[in-house]
């Protein structure tokens, strides 16, 4: 099982939505989730329609009149999904408990007695660095930071940093961590040149996966749903499910490289190369799947661009919602970008993204212009397959 706190100390993140969505796209896929809310505005809490007076305040806390354990406070919030809600009493715990030896351990001691029961525990930390956020860092095995396109999120990301790599000195607890990039809006030139500073600094450690700017995400917080009961078609609920699906196949690489007996165990480098094998295995019987699911009635189209001295390409249009998606990423042959898109019959509108910068189609005169006055091209899928 994993334990995993989602913290970052900068607010309006992308943080405890990342956290909901991502339980729910983890209990989808059958997995055994708990989602704890150890922040005091309890959004988590609330964002799943949970207003209760009992929290992790009555399990944490010496001095309440309502002692509790942990399985006391436990809510479903679904299939495969249990939450264990906040209020604005764990505010007042880092007062309480500063003075107190062991402090930093509250935490791990009431995991240890639940942990059997889940796959996956997920913590949505306070938007600080205090008592609360520290006594997840030492409960948990990583961290995952979410981190929009802007300076201010980046420093954000340093700063809890520094609290991780005091937690594996002072401590002695080897926490991992890893970035995942949220409110990625797709429209702004600003977000591709943050997303290149991001990739180079935290290479390595960044997830696939990006979670786009989508509305969707707002209203289902208002409606008290997570996005996937909300809308599972939109843009937002695909992006969790592919961090989702990113996690666990991760993992599971992982396990069976784990496995192998001790006569099999190979250095790190040659280890690397099993998990790649293993990788471009699964990756390779899904993407067979994916072919004959996904592209039935669809047409495999090619996009191509002269750009020689480009250091990044992709096409983005009216077949992906206008968004940044790792499939129409472009690879560089012989002075030329292409991919591979599959699209349905009908008229698409697409532009290239060139370091950033949005341009149409030189080689398609077929072009309209937007409202934002730029230029779309044009292709058009016919019924027949032809383009």
């Amino acid at each position: 099982m994993r334990i995993i706190s989602i913290a970052t100390q900068k607010g309006g993140c992308g943080k405890t939505t990342t956290a909901i969505n991502l339980a729910a796209a983890l209990s989808a896929n059958g997995k055994r989730t708990l989602l704890i809310d150890l922040d005091p505005q309890a959004h988590a809490s609330l964002g799943l329609n949970f207003e209760n007076k009992d929290s992790i305040y009555n399990v944490i806390s010496k001095l309440t009149p309502r002692k509790l354990n942990i399985t006391d406070i436990i809510r479903s919030a679904g299939p495969n999904f249990d939450i264990v809600p906040s209020n604005i009493l764990v505010g007042t715990l880092e007062q309480e408990l500063a003075d107190e030896i062991g402090r930093e351990l509250k935490l791990t001691d009431i995991i240890a007695k639940i942990k059997d029961s889940y796959d996956y525990i997920l913590m949505d930390c306070p938007p600080s660095l205090g008592f609360l956020t520290v006594n997840a860092l030492r409960a948990c095995d990583e961290v995952f930071i979410p981190v929009e396109t802007s300076r201010f999120s980046m420093q954000g990301v340093e700063h809890l940093l520094d609290i991780v790599n005091l937690i594996r000195e002072r401590l002695s607890h080897p926490v991992e961590f890893r970035i995942l990039v949220t409110m990625f809006d797709s429209r702004l030139r600003h977000s591709f040149s943050m997303l290149s500073q991001i990739r180079e600094k935290f290479s390595g450690v960044l997830f696939d996966t990006i979670v786009h700017t989508n509305v969707k995400l707002k209203e289902s917080v208002v409606m008290g749903q997570t996005v996937i009961d909300y809308d599972k078609y939109c843009r937002g609920a695909k992006d969790y499910f592919s961090l989702a699906k990113e996690i666990i196949f991760k993992q599971e690489v992982q396990e069976k490289v784990l496995e192998q007996p001790a006569a099999a165990v190979v250095p790190q480098r040659e280890a690397a190369s099993v998990i790649k094998v293993e990788e471009n295995f699964r990756f390779s019987n899904r993407m067979h799947s994916m072919m004959e699911e996904g592209l039935n009635g669809m047409r495999l189209t090619t996009f191509s661009l002269d750009a020689p001295d480009a250091r990044s390409v992709y096409v983005t249009g009216s077949f992906n919602d206008w968004s940044l998606d790792e499939k129409c990423r472009m690879r560089l042959e012989s002075g030329r970008w292409l991919v591979d898109v599959g699209l349905r019959p009908g008229v698409h509108k697409y532009q290239f993204i060139v370091d950033g910068r949005w341009r149409e189609d030189p080689a398609n005169p077929r072009q309209e212009r937007n409202s934002f006055g730029d230029i779309n091209s044009l292709v058009e899928v016919q019924n027949n397959g032809n383009v």
